[in-house]
């Protein structure tokens, strides 16, 4: 280690602790990437567990003075290597700062720490007959930080919207160690510019979120849920299509392909039919007859699209029976399929079916394995890429596929992220998704916050000049 990384490392730590400031090699390199195993990552010079804001800004204080990039991280369950680790760093653990500072009935607010679970912010609000809907598929074990900076989605965002519609205000400590609060707490506010929602989904590259101020809604009812099984992808998208034009909002929407079906009967023994196209699963927490008669309706649109099977049910428990088959569907591909690139394209809801079909034209092709799941009600589509990682030829053809299958979002009019994020792994397809004025945008603003660029430097752009460093 260098003279300077000593000095920069004794000011930390004599600022904050050894219990704080780890250097340890079998602790830094446990922290030096997320779950995507496309993304590279380096070696942080130290893991720090900062407990309070004022940690927060020690640790930026010091970086800012010597130059020090600093990655935050929440819990690591990230799909785009956006918390992945830079050599010589800081990698800012977020989740000891994991406290729900206040629950407000009367103003349907919380707020919140960066490193609270998602499910613990479920189950303290629903104490109060309240309910936080965003639920990615890691609820219970993802953290409020890492969804705030990619602001993520997951099963309900048909009916409730993705993290950004929960967000009234932040604390934000930017990269000179100044804190920054901003939003409010009232229903309405229009302020000054909408700087809340810039540092959603920004991915810890304009700021450091230390906490949060979060709406919350009526707790739901319990739901009724619905799964259908389609002899074809068009039949599923056509239901799917219906779900819109005749304004059906369910709380639920998810799709599965047959690759997923298969996979996930292999492991959980479920007796589904393998020759299944796409299964629908979806719910509806309206509650007592509006419930029922939201299924109702949703099963007669797929009767009519020619449904080979439809089951509703409103006893919870059976209910959550057919809704892990879908939460199954990603675990149970790992599980038999080995390594997995998870792919996290948004399609036009009408483009769905082409997207699936594609997909396994992608599959035919690159001769692997690829298995879609995916929120039906909102298009954002998870295509899953199996292959065997220590067979060069089989990494290749996965990286290959991965990227086809971003081309193929594009040109059905989607978007190559819906809510896993741009990270380290979609550097090049986001300057071709937005083109080079939005790009310019982005780094007048990254400038302007964080002009040394300490920031999760190589995250969601690159600094202008500098080339792909994507490696197998």
């Amino acid at each position: 280690m260098t003279t300077v990384a000593t000095a920069w490392l004794a000011e930390l730590t004599d600022a904050l602790g050894a219990d704080v400031v780890l250097t340890d090699p079998d602790v830094t390199a446990s922290y030096a990437r997320d779950q995507a195993m496309l993304a590279p990552a380096g070696t942080p010079a130290a893991v720090v567990f900062p407990r309070r804001t004022d940690d927060v800004v020690a640790v930026m204080r010091v970086a800012a003075r010597h130059g020090i990039p600093v990655v935050p991280r929440g819990a690591g369950s990230g799909l785009a290597g956006g918390s992945n680790a830079v050599d010589g760093g800081i990698t800012l653990v977020m989740t000891r700062m994991d406290a729900v500072l206040e629950i407000s009935p009367a103003d349907r607010l919380a707020v919140v720490q960066p490193g609270v679970v998602n499910k613990q912010l479920r189950d303290a609000v629903a104490g109060h007959g309240l309910f936080y809907p965003p639920d990615p598929s890691s609820y219970d074990w993802c953290t409020i930080g890492g969804n705030l900076s990619t602001n993520s989605g997951g099963l309900c965002c048909v009916k409730y919207g993705v993290t950004t519609d929960y967000v009234l205000g932040l604390e934000v400590v930017l990269a000179d160690g100044r804190v920054l609060r901003t939003g409010r707490r009232t229903v309405k506010g229009v302020a000054g510019y909408d700087l809340a929602r810039l540092f959603v989904g920004s991915e810890g590259t304009l700021g450091v979120i230390t906490e949060a101020t979060l709406a919350l809604r009526p707790a739901p009812k319990a739901p009724v849920t619905l799964a259908a099984s389609f002899a074809t992808t068009a039949q599923a998208g056509q239901v799917v299509e219906r779900v819109v034009t005749t304004g059906l909002v369910p709380s639920l929407l998810e799709i599965m392909d047959n690759t997923c079906i298969r996979t996930v009967d292999q492991v959980l023994r479920a007796g589904l039919d393998h020759d299944t196209r796409a299964l629908l699963v979806a719910q509806s927490d309206s509650g007592g007859a509006a419930a029922g008669d939201e299924i109702a309706a949703l099963t007669a649109l797929c009767e009519e699209a020619g449904a080979q099977f439809v089951h509703s049910t409103a006893d919870q428990a059976e209910g959550d029976l057919l809704l892990q088959a879908r939460r199954m569907a990603l675990p149970a591909l790992q599980q038999v399929g080995g390594a997995m690139l998870i792919d996290d394209v948004a399609v036009p809801r009408s483009r769905i079916a082409e997207f699936l079909d594609g997909c396994d034209v992608i599959a035919a092709h690159r001769r692997l394995t690829v298995g879609v799941v995916g929120h039906a009600g909102d298009g954002n589509m998870h295509p899953t890429v199996c292959f065997d990682q220590s067979d060069a030829d089989q990494r290749e053809r996965a990286y290959a596929a991965f990227d086809d299958i971003l081309e193929l979002g594009l040109a059905l009019g989607g978007t190559i992220t819906g809510e896993h994020g741009v990270g380290t792994i979609k550097l090049d397809w986001l300057e071709r998704e937005i083109g080079p004025v939005s790009l310019d945008v982005h780094r007048s603003i990254k400038a302007a916050l964080d002009p040394a660029g300490l920031l999760n430097p190589g995250t969601v752009f690159r600094s202008a000049g500098t080339t792909a460093n994507l490696v197998p």
